[in-house]
């Protein structure tokens, strides 16, 4: 089956994600966040695009881009991964495939939701409880904002609300949902097969109706073990996005 072609966005920007295959890690050390920010930095003043806002977590990693040209995405992309990918496998000693699938590109509209979606990107490592404090953690774009500087375009987000209006959005625990729809390939049937493994054998509208820790548990596992997304697993189980996002 042909590959759906990508949305184009209408005002270049896209929030794009990508994650290591089988959720492994795609930076083992300090110097290798480092290496892929060198490199985006190279790119962005190669292909003329703008980085405004990132945040590199152990095995996934998003970013907010804004092409110049319409359709660069996928240049900006192929490029980006391509090298790192080279790098990577060079220094591990390893060979074969990094990326998981594709990765996931969603345009993006100059709207209310805009800062919210950089709220969302830069509260991962919080969420992830891999720091407790925004400005803790090295690999994000919200140390650009605080400082106004690097490599991250600041002007634009912070005009929309004001500086301390984006700083204070920041510090609330977000509930909006962004996620980025994975394992778009994958049939009703195949998803209803991967929760059948872990209720062994009832039926996944079940789910709803069981005790919340043990429900809960569930959900967790089918977003972090099996890489379903929110919406999959809300259609499987009937259980609200709103829930399946919060747990």
């Amino acid at each position: 089956m042909a590959r759906k072609p990508r949305e184009l966005s209408s005002t270049g920007f896209y929030h794009t994600f990508f994650r290591g295959v089988n959720h492994q890690s795609l930076f083992e050390e300090d110097n290798d966040f480092s290496y892929f920010l060198n490199t985006l930095t190279s790119l962005m003043n190669n292909l003329c695009f703008e980085l405004h806002a990132y945040c590199l977590m152990p095995n996934h990693v998003h970013l907010l881009l804004k092409e110049s040209r319409t359709g660069d995405i996928s240049l900006i992309m192929k490029r980006l991964l391509t090298k790192y990918v080279m790098y990577f496998n060079r220094k591990y000693e390893r060979s074969g495939a990094l990326i998981a699938n594709r990765y996931k590109s969603i345009p993006v509209e100059i709207d209310q939701y805009f800062v919210p979606l950089v709220c969302y990107i830069h509260q991962n490592p919080i969420k992830a409880g891999l720091v407790k404090n925004l400005e803790d953690y090295s690999f994000s774009s919200y140390k650009d904002y605080l400082k106004c500087n690097g490599i991250t375009n600041t002007s634009f987000s912070l005009g929309l609300v004001g500086r301390d209006e984006w700083i204070r959005l920041h510090q609330l625990h977000s509930t909006a949902n962004f996620d980025i729809p994975d394992n778009l390939a994958i049939s009703e049937s195949k998803i209803r097969q991967i929760i059948l493994k872990y209720t062994n054998g009832f039926d996944p509208s079940l789910v709803a109706g069981w005790p919340k820790d043990k429900r809960n548990e569930l959900i967790i596992a089918l977003k972090q073990n099996e890489g379903l997304s929110i919406r999959q697993i809300e259609r499987a189980t009937g259980i609200s996005r709103g829930i399946v996002s919060r747990v």
